[in-house]
């Protein structure tokens, strides 16, 4: 039997390495392109993206056992990687891999740890650098007949999905079918393991617990007969007298967590159209939430005088949110998004004010005025949530002519301020207060606040600079208002 050793140091970064062997391997060009797709698709879904789980698979005739999983420093591996010809030094691929579109979104797994997770064979010919590419010596070729898959994971249990997954799928084309050759993986503490592990688990789900939910009357033999048509081996067992199924769950059905996962086989196997209709036990009336419903309000009435609504996108630059504003980030305001797929999607929005200057610069040839608003969430940081921020609702107007139109911006607050006022919502005969943000002009601006002195909102000239970097040349003037803090 084959062993993978595993070193000390991978526990810095990928712990964890599952392993198979399949003999006598037939590939043709379909089931080829079928094998790399399967990993394709793993990689996408139940991997996610390669940071659980990392597939390789390698043409184990060109290998020599047993084997080793280590973590070396980036400047200690060198390799000739898939589909090149030249060898390499790790940290000179991940520079390497920086344009290619397929396999740049996996860099940032490991280039920043100090260690790299490496696979090699007793001759030292290295197999893979998981999770971004193998080694090209160990290339599957459609001459490939013994075929050997490893999985380096971050999660075991993923691991061993991924790994049975393939096994299961391609055993078929082995010489002896359904025949897989187990790997033994020795830890570095001396502790050992054998994978692949096939092996069926049970779970026994009272009838009343299968039928119950799904409101048909069915009698043991109907719902065996129905789980079998699901491929789930099931049988009729006895518990404290009540009639019980016993399921055997294969390796394949990694989705069968819970009885709640049998009882919607059975109803999948029986038919949704055939379970019988039937009136709910109680009635409830689903209502709109009041913020959602004093938003509309808000849209209508600032609708009526004579403002554009306009729908902008959430995620926006770190650049359009901070430097094009004249704002600085102290790191304590903005979502980050971790790995965004392009740069004008890199931070959630915290002001809407980006939004409207960047709808106002796209569609500059209307004729003047241009008056757009937006009524939508902004997210902050907020460390009293369970997720770390927190959303909130915002108006924001933006007016554009050949003038300022503080004016006008000043007479739709005005108009606000007046039809929310209420015992609850308490403005004062003055609710504009000096400001000194760094988007608007010097005393050209103004905080809007409540009889308490709570501040609701900002409204403003925007600066001549803010309105360069988003190649607007006329003068705006711009409002936000705290939407939740009138409701």
């Amino acid at each position: 039997m084959l062993q993978m050793h595993v070193r000390p140091q991978t526990s810095q970064i990928r712990p964890y390495v599952v392993c198979a062997v399949l003999r006598g391997v037939t590939f043709d060009e379909v089931r080829y392109n079928s094998f790399i797709d399967l990993q394709d698709k793993l990689h996408q879904n139940i991997c996610r993206k390669r940071t659980l789980v990392a597939i390789g698979t390698h043409d184990l005739d060109t290998l020599q056992g047993p084997f080793s999983y280590e973590a070396l420093p980036p400047q200690e591996i060198n390799f000739i990687p898939l589909k090149q010809e030249q060898t390499s030094r790790a940290d000179a691929l991940m520079d390497f891999y920086r344009s290619d579109m397929k396999l740049k979104k996996f860099l940032h797994i490991i280039e920043n740890s100090p260690v790299y997770p490496v696979i090699y064979d007793s001759n030292r010919t290295l197999l893979s650098l998981p999770p971004i590419i193998n080694g090209a010596h160990s290339a599957i070729t459609l001459k490939t007949r013994n075929v050997f898959i490893e999985c380096t994971a971050t999660d075991l249990t993923k691991a061993n999905i991924v790994l049975n997954t393939m096994v299961a799928m391609f055993s078929e084309y082995c010489e002896n079918k359904f025949e897989v050759e187990p790997v033994e993986v020795v830890s570095h503490d001396g502790s050992t393991a054998i994978y692949p592990d096939l092996s069926c688990y049970k779970m026994e789900v009272s009838l009343s617990d299968i039928v119950g939910p799904i409101g048909i009357s069915l009698d043991e033999t109907q719902v065996i007969s129905l789980l079998n048509k699901m491929q789930l081996q099931a049988e009729l067992c006895s518990s404290n007298g009540e009639p019980c199924i016993s399921v055997s769950v294969p390796p394949t059905r990694s989705d069968v967590l819970h009885a709640r996962d049998l009882v919607e086989d059975v109803a999948i196997a029986y038919g949704y159209n055939n379970v019988p209709k039937s009136k709910p036990k109680s009635m409830t009336i689903g209502g709109r939430q009041p913020l959602n419903r004093f938003s509309d309000k808000i849209r209508a009435e600032v609708a009526r005088a004579g403002y554009m609504e306009v729908l902008t996108f959430v995620l926006t630059s770190h650049e359009e949110n901070f430097d094009m504003l004249n704002r600085t980030d102290n790191g304590n305001k903005a979502v980050i998004i971790a790995n965004p797929r392009t740069s004008e999607f890199e931070v959630v929005r915290s002001s809407l004010m980006s939004c409207l200057l960047k709808t106002l610069k796209h569609n500059i040839d209307h004729p003047r005025p241009i008056k757009i608003f937006e009524v939508g969430d902004v997210v902050s940081l907020d460390t009293s949530r369970d997720v770390g921020a927190s959303n909130n609702r915002r108006l924001a107007a933006l007016y554009c002519n050949s003038n300022s139109g503080f004016e006008e911006i000043m007479g739709l607050v005005d108009r606000i301020v007046k039809i929310v006022r209420a015992p609850h919502i308490n403005f004062g005969q003055t609710y504009y207060v000096p400001s000194s943000e760094p988007e608007f002009f010097t005393k050209r601006q103004c905080k809007i606040v409540m009889s308490d002195g709570k501040q609701v909102g900002y409204l403003g000239i925007v600066h001549a600079e803010v309105l360069r970097k988003f190649g607007i040349l006329d003068p705006c003037t711009f409002v936000e208002i705290d939407i939740e803090a009138l409701l």
